[in-house]
């Protein structure tokens, strides 16, 4: 029964295969028309039957017609044969790097009867896929793989195909077990089968091809000429990619419904399991990012090993929540990761592509650009950050005209930030005048948030600050490094568009005050009583008082700049022992 699904499915993706190629054919067929036109006509006025002048006349316009036609038609298919397809930015895996790996993945080739995908790459990102990289500047090409999909005896006619190269997401190498992985990547692996077959390549080239060209044709950066007849050729791709795009997505639709019938039979009961952990996975990584990786990044510090990270953030995530509770149990098995020569190496080259893909940082390290490990990270990047954060806010402080807490303060305080935030009376700033009582960000002024005007004209300076700073400070770096064994493809995507996925949207003026607020906080217990900087795998950084994480800050905080309300966190000062009028390091 599965092999007469797997079939249907087949056929079924063939068949929307050829209506796409049938598109194309009619395209060409189109283009061709005028020139048919023009033939007939002079083959009519040759043989002596089309003769006089209005014949003579329309075999001069199609004539002129037709070779304008072709030449149009011959421009576009230059332009769609020569585009270059979107590439994803990913870390390629030779296999004397990771012979384990290639060896797991041509024995699952082999089990589900196959062709073996051409190369292996890893992507920062919780997903795995198959990529097809034929295209000419997509490097050397591959030895051609066989057709599954045609039977035996079938020679494939026309272009050869080669087995596209597959790409895993490098949080499953390090979270999920070797078992695990296979059964993940069986249904994945199975899509090889169709790729082979001539027409779903065809098909499949054709639509790439459209596609790159509409991206080639939206290019602004050439001179006048070139754009209008990047126009013309955007108008036509986009046109045809709209006649073709419900084919092209049954057809998709019909290659993954085959390849996953016919994965089924390869470890089916253990691929339910390693599909929880597929969510788990994405889970940790997404707080991992957000939460511990971006404030690094927002420092210049990239962490070197995100991937072994995840593994920490999800056994955090396994303990806390005892839906997850017993995930943890699974790591005495095998790791996927051992599969790979270095894996050290391997980690740290899709930790710089991750800080790459998701903030936009330089190819390699430099002065202003320089990795992280996790022993050093509450030292070099919470403590840095916390510090520069609160010399910011004085800073500001300073630009408002905001007095210190005593004339013989030799250093800046947090009771010089208690009292602005909470002292009566309109906030004047030194440029602007009194403060308006205008809401933070895009928020409304009954969002169920009190306004204090002095919150409100210390964040708009705060988010002025930052904004200045980031934009002088830009990061850029030349093209990428390879590692040993591995290396990046960064000669085919366009660092001008980084970051590709930005993690998070622009904090808002209130998210910078109550950040800039907490740091400053954290300063002053850290030398006022000893507290030290810490780091949370869930949450990023956090203070330690006396060895125990202090939890409940980030509230006490918020009822200072959103209501001038200092009572919560004087409280909680007093219990810790920190006195706000002394004065702490910044620098």
């Amino acid at each position: 029964m599965t092999g007469i699904g797997v079939e249907a499915r087949a056929q079924g993706a063939r068949a929307r295969a050829l209506a796409v190629l049938r598109i194309r054919s009619r395209a060409l067929a189109v283009a061709l028309l005028p020139a048919a036109a023009a033939v007939i006509l002079l083959a009519g006025g040759s043989s002596g039957r089309l003769v006089g002048h209005g014949w003579d006349i329309a075999r001069g316009a199609t004539s002129v017609l037709a070779v304008l036609v072709l030449l149009a038609a011959g421009a576009i298919a230059l332009v769609v044969a020569r585009a270059r397809p979107a590439v994803t930015p990913t870390v390629a895996i030779a296999e004397s790097a990771a012979p384990d790996l290639y060896r797991l993945v041509r024995d699952l080739a082999d089990r589900l009867d196959v062709p073996a995908p051409s190369a292996i790459a890893l992507t920062p990102d919780c997903d795995s896929w198959l990529e097809d990289r034929t295209h000419p500047a997509h490097g050397p090409p591959a030895p051609p793989a066989r057709d599954e999909m045609a039977g035996p005896g079938h020679r494939p006619h026309g272009r050869t195909t080669t087995a596209p190269v597959l790409v895993i997401g490098s949080p499953f190498l390090w979270w999920m077990r070797v078992g695990e992985l296979r059964a993940v990547l069986a249904p994945v692996v199975a899509g090889t089968g169709p790729s082979a077959h001539p027409d779903i390549a065809a098909a499949r080239r054709f639509v790439r091809g459209l596609d790159a060209a509409v991206a080639a044709s939206a290019d602004r950066g050439r001179g006048p000429a070139v754009r209008v007849l990047g126009a013309g050729v955007g108008w036509v791709a986009r046109l045809l990619l709209r006649s073709c795009r419900t084919h092209a997505a049954e057809m998709e639709r019909g290659v993954a419904a085959a390849a996953a019938e016919r994965a089924q039979t390869v470890d089916y009961g253990l691929r339910i399991v390693a599909q929880e952990q597929v969510g788990l996975a994405y889970a940790g990584w997404d707080r991992l990012l957000t939460r511990v990786a971006l404030p690094a990044w927002r420092m210049g510090r990239w962490p070197s090993r995100l991937d072994v990270g995840v593994v920490a953030a999800l056994t955090e995530l396994s303990r806390r929540d005892r839906l997850a509770e017993g995930f943890a149990s699974r790591l005495g098995e095998r790791p996927a990761c051992d599969l790979l020569e270095e894996p050290g190496a391997i980690d740290e080259a899709t930790s710089l592509l991750a800080a790459r893909l998701f903030h936009g940082g330089p190819a390699e390290t430099g002065p202003d650009w320089s990795p992280v490990a996790w022993q050093e990270y509450p030292d070099e990047v919470v403590d840095r950050k916390w510090r520069t954060d609160a010399a910011r806010l004085h800073r500001v402080l300073d630009a408002l005209g905001v007095r210190r807490t005593t004339p013989a303060a030799d250093g800046p305080t947090l009771a010089r930030v208690l009292n602005y935030l909470t002292a009566p009376g309109p906030a004047r700033d030194a440029e602007t005048g009194p403060a308006s009582r205008v809401p933070f960000g895009d928020e409304d002024e009954d969002d169920g948030f009190p306004q204090n005007p002095r919150s409100t004209a210390l964040a708009a300076r705060l988010g002025a600050e930052v904004a200045r700073e980031e934009a002088e400070g830009t990061p850029s770096g030349p093209g990428g490094r390879p590692e040993a064994g591995q290396g990046t493809e960064a000669a085919l995507w366009d660092d001008r568009t980084l970051p590709l996925f930005p993690l998070q949207l622009p904090r808002t003026d209130r998210e910078l005050l109550a950040d800039h607020v907490t740091a400053m906080v954290c300063c002053a217990a850290m030398d006022i009583v000893g507290a030290t900087p810490g780091l949370d795998w869930l949450d990023g950084p956090t203070l330690l008082v006396d060895g125990e994480r202090v939890t409940d800050l980030t509230a006490r905080v918020l009822s200072l700049v959103e209501d001038g309300d200092a009572i919560p966190l004087r409280t909680w000062l007093v219990e810790a022992g920190i006195r706000p009028e002394k004065p702490v390091r910044l620098g």
